[in-house]
């Protein structure tokens, strides 16, 4: 270790973090997805702070060199960031690397050396950071649950994701999208442990040894983006891997009956912080794990289950101790599962035709293939949706839009509503058209007129394309008409509001409609500027947005209707999916007017259900659907709805 002259550093809580700012921070780790290769030539590492503040930082790196990146092993890690700029990114305040950013990581645990974790040759470390990294571990202890998902082999279960701490004593190549890694880590597992057949196949590592113990190793098959890690491995080093997933399978032996095997899998992707990592020999976890392993007693554990491994097996070269499993099962491990679940992801699945037995409600975890889906016109699924009375309607339709648009505009502005404390007024009269009159009316704030890029406008007399073009210019706009005595939102059949190319709507049924003059109560008390309309606009759907609040206006959410019908081969299942933006990614409010947003939302359902293929190279996905009960005059019966589950960001 290499210590630089003393250079005094100040350390930014994390509630108080600014976009733009660049800020050292230290902090505890929540978070974090080991490096893995990024879709460009960089690695990239995603981690997830917290400090005595009780503010969570998530934090984006991307370097060449994989070293570069924080050393990070397990939550509960305490790090220390340097030259750390911060931004906002969809409402959220994030961290990205800049010009010298460093980073060093120390082990979390209560009395470990404090001994920094980085690639770096030089850096500074003071009797300050000493006594921060203490301060964060005393406030961890008590903050920050240990991680539960650091288990011993002795204590996995089926059907369980969790991360190892291990030793590497053999890998070989199965297929192209596959890599077997042959690991132990001195315990036994409650169930026999699979073999992967590999004959024809060349096994590295000392086969000796491996066959000393191999009633302690267990055999995980590692898919895609883990493969090239996995090859790069040392035999003999120690390894984390994150999110290693459990399962029970039906095994058929010439020499023994059926009985199951607990197959251990590294499935695709970086969803939950999915990957590998080498530790350093002098990772405490580490020290621990030598001495569990040069304590075995190897003669002891030669037997499995009264049966010796060589009795059942035809030779090293082709493993089957525990039986084995096809590499080309229907179900193949190794495919990437296109949706992933935003919670609960331990729950274990349950197959559909169980399912279509039970009663409602209740809610499951499946897994299933998209046989089909409706509308298969995508722009036909975009709804308005009251959560209020939770009624569905359709998108108005340009054409109707203008004819709404233009019935308002044959009303000749009342001069006496003009020019108030609210706003500022002028008039024009078009020249076609029976010289129509259109007044347009810039909202003041604190009495002083923002600039355009800010300015709220109320329209009286527009058509459809004026109001387009206004919209283009100014932040929002809002359709109005003279009323007996002040101006009134248009009919709720068009948009009460329209920012750019996003159009607002309101419900009839719920809403009762209030003069415009009541804005002036957001002006007193909020002092409000049109920009915080857009991030109310976010939040509106809670009620939360002010304009629509006090016009008396409940604002209509745009959302996806569509009917997936599911198949896992145990049964088909027809699941309805209502989503504004959650499960696709796409806001719904703007894929209409978007092609870039339709393109990708093409995409997405030709990746789902792939057009000219059969069903067997469809994706999986991973769903939480919910069961509940439907009436229909004197006839029940049981719908399927989608939930809390997302398109994987590794395949948008």
């Amino acid at each position: 270790m290499s210590l630089v002259p003393a250079t005094h550093y100040v350390y930014t809580p994390l509630n108080q973090l600014k976009s733009g700012m660049i800020v050292n921070v230290y902090g505890v780790v929540k978070f974090f997805k080991p490096p893995y290769l990024s879709k460009g030539t960089d690695y990239c590492s995603v981690v997830t702070i917290v400090d005595q503040t009780h503010v969570k930082l998530t934090c984006l790196f991307f370097s060449g060199n994989y070293e570069a990146l924080p050393m990070i092993y397990k939550n509960g890690d305490i790090v220390r960031f340097h030259r750390l700029k911060i931004q906002v990114y969809k409402k959220e305040t994030q961290g990205i690397t800049s010009s010298g950013f460093a980073s060093l990581t120390f082990e979390g645990t209560l009395g470990a050396p404090i001994i920094p974790r980085t690639s770096s040759k030089c850096f500074n470390f003071t009797a300050e950071d000493h006594k921060m990294v203490e301060a964060l571990r005393v406030w961890a202890s008590t903050h920050i649950s240990p991680s539960s998902t650091l288990v011993k082999l002795c204590d996995v279960q089926p059907m369980q994701y969790f991360d190892l701490t291990c030793q590497l004593l053999g890998k070989a190549e199965v297929d192209g999208a596959s890599f077997l890694l042959k690991v132990w880590d001195g315990t036994k597992t409650p169930f026999p442990s699979w073999r992967v057949l590999i004959q024809d196949l060349v096994l590295e590592g000392d086969l000796s040894h491996i066959h000393r113990v191999q009633n302690l190793t267990i055999d995980i098959l590692v898919y895609d983006n883990h493969v090239q890690v996995a090859k790069s491995l040392k035999v003999g080093s120690f390894l984390r891997i994150y999110s290693l997933h459990t399962k029970l399978q039906s095994v058929n032996s010439e020499n023994l009956a059926t009985f199951l095997a607990l197959e251990f899998h590294l499935h695709g992707g970086t969803s939950y912080g999915r990957g590998i990592r080498v530790l350093p020999e002098s990772n405490s976890d580490v020290d621990q794990l030598k001495k569990v392993l040069e304590s075995v007693d190897l003669p002891a554990n030669q037997c499995l289950d009264g049966i010796c491994q060589s009795e059942h097996e035809d030779s090293f070269s082709n493993i089957s101790s525990s039986g084995s499993v096809s590499l080309y099962e229907v179900e193949r491990c190794q495919q990437l599962s296109a949706t992933i679940l935003t919670d609960y992801q331990y729950l274990e699945k349950t197959p559909l035709c169980a399912i279509l037995k039970q009663k409602a409600p209740q809610q499951y975890r499946i897994r299933a293939k998209l046989r089909s889906y409706k509308p298969r016109r995508l722009f036909q699924s975009v709804k308005l949706y009251c959560l209020k009375c939770h009624s569905l309607q359709e998108v108005p339709h340009e054409g109707d839009l203008d004819i709404i648009l233009q019935e308002g505009a044959t009303k000749t502005p009342d001069s006496k509503l003009q020019n108030t404390s609210l706003y500022d007024s002028k008039i024009w009269t078009t020249k076609d058209q029976g010289e129509r009159k259109v007044a347009v009316h810039f909202v003041k704030n604190n009495g002083i007129l923002p600039l355009s890029n800010d300015c709220l406008i109320l329209i009286e007399g527009g058509t459809l394309n004026e109001i387009c073009k206004l919209s283009n210019k100014f932040h929002s706009v809002i359709p109005v008409r003279s009323g007996h005595e002040d101006l009134e939102v248009l009919d709720l059949s068009a948009p009460f509001l329209i920012q750019g190319k996003i159009h607002h709507y309101g419900c009839k049924q719920c809403s009762s409609l209030r003069p415009i003059q009541n804005l002036n109560s957001l002006v007193d008390k909020t002092s409000w500027i049109p920009s915080s309309v857009a991030e109310g606009i976010g939040d509106s759907y809670g009620f939360n947005f002010f304009p629509s609040l006090v016009l008396g206006i409940v604002p209509l959410q745009h959302v996806f209707v569509m009917t997936f019908t599911l198949d896992d081969g145990t049964g088909v299942l027809e699941a309805y999916l209502m989503d504004s933006e959650k499960f696709f990614q796409i806001p719904a409010s703007e894929v209409l007017m978007n092609d870039g947003l339709q393109q990708s939302m093409d995409m997405i359902m030709d990746m789902f259900c792939p057009p000219g293929v059969k069903i067997d190279a469809y994706p999986w996905l991973e769903c939480f659907i919910k069961s509940y009960n439907v009436t229909s005059g004197a006839e029940q019966q049981i719908c399927y709805q989608i939930f809390d589950t997302t398109v994987a960001e590794d395949l948008i």
